[in-house]
């Protein structure tokens, strides 16, 4: 089901005493300043796809920003990636800034102070979603943010392409398949997310990258196995463990940490298909390796700040955006603030 919010039928006057209203109601708390004399009408169309909030927006000439003390009053688990489709804008986040135009599109970290300036009439797709719901960590989400994406990198064409038909299509789904297309979106991100992380790490011999490709083939090949171990990794290759740790230092992380992290995406991906709610934690755990709950739940809840009942219980089924609350004699029912992010 969509939400329609609408400026059409609000006095033109009235519009911006209303817009932090709409703002804080349908995505997070920021400071809106319009940049036009009589504020054109604004609409914003949102659909909840699993655990992405998928909205289009269409508005007038504005400055965005989001400061210290509108973080400290929520959202700031939360991440947005705008794909500009009409219009520029110029995004400002960590000491970078980012021109976009339509066709490309970049994600802004509410957990962070940023600005955003939109300095003509534009129509863009946002997906909002929290940060737990893609399964990487904090480093590959700074890769990630105040970051152009054109159609010149192979996988962000990908990612635009499938976000954009997505949002085309979110209107005629039916929620599970919504949600699970969600999650493909998600790991998409993931992917991009560990490849732009690798492009800036040092440059790794051919032979490395070939061997560490096999060993990270036979671990997802063998991701269930408890026993699973870097001394058995090690001699399925034929090198030694000493050896099989410096590869995974181009990761950046240990080999247990590697597997660690694989393991607990796949878990998360089976939590929020829906029909995981058959099965228990402990099941899918285990089925992943994991031989402690009690240590599953911790390291569950140190990757996406949630427990892994919690992600079960609420992953495909997060709230839709409020309506925007108007003054009585404002406009028709159904009308209310565009909003842009």
């Amino acid at each position: 089901m969509s939400v329609v919010l609408d400026t059409a039928e609000v006095p033109s006057a009235d519009r911006a005493e209303y817009w932090h209203e709409a703002v804080s109601h349908t995505f997070i708390p920021l400071d809106v300043a319009l940049l036009e004399d009589a504020p054109a009408p604004a609409t914003i169309t949102s659909h909840r796809m699993g655990a992405l909030q998928v909205s289009v927006v269409r508005a007038g000439p504005q400055r965005v920003e989001r400061g210290a003390g509108l973080i400290a009053r929520g959202g700031e688990d939360h991440l947005t990636l705008a794909l500009q489709h009409r219009g520029t804008a110029r995004l400002v986040q960590d000491g970078h800034e980012v021109d976009l135009r339509p066709g490309t599109f970049a994600i802004s970290d509410a957990g962070r102070p940023f600005a955003k300036e939109l300095p003509e009439s534009f129509v863009f797709t946002a997906f909002h979603w929290p940060r737990p719901a893609v399964g990487v960590s904090e480093e590959d989400l700074r890769v990630l943010t105040a970051t152009a994406f054109d159609s010149g990198d192979d996988t962000a064409r990908l990612v635009a392409a499938y976000l954009e038909c997505l949002s085309r299509s979110a209107d005629s789904m039916e929620p599970q398949q919504a949600s699970r297309l969600a999650i493909t979106a998600l790991d998409l991100l993931a992917v991009l997310a560990h490849e732009r992380r690798g492009r800036s790490g040092p440059e790794v011999p051919e032979a490395a990258l070939a061997t560490l490709a096999r060993v990270k083939d036979h671990i997802l090949c063998h991701l269930g196995d408890p026993d699973l171990s870097p001394e058995r990794i090690a001699a399925a290759h034929h090198v030694s463990v000493r050896y099989l740790h410096k590869l995974f230092r181009f990761e950046g992380m240990t080999v247990a940490r590697w597997i660690q992290r694989r393991r607990l995406e796949v878990c998360r991906r089976e939590l929020a298909r829906p029909t995981a709610g058959r099965v228990t934690v402990a099941a899918v755990a285990g089925r992943w390796g994991f031989v402690n709950a009690s240590h599953f739940s911790r390291a569950f809840r140190a990757a996406y700040g949630v427990s892994p009942r919690e992600w079960q219980a609420h992953a495909g089924t997060g709230p839709t955006p409020n309506p925007v609350r108007r003054p009585a004699a404002a406009a028709a029912p159904g009308s209310a603030y565009g909003v842009a992010v």
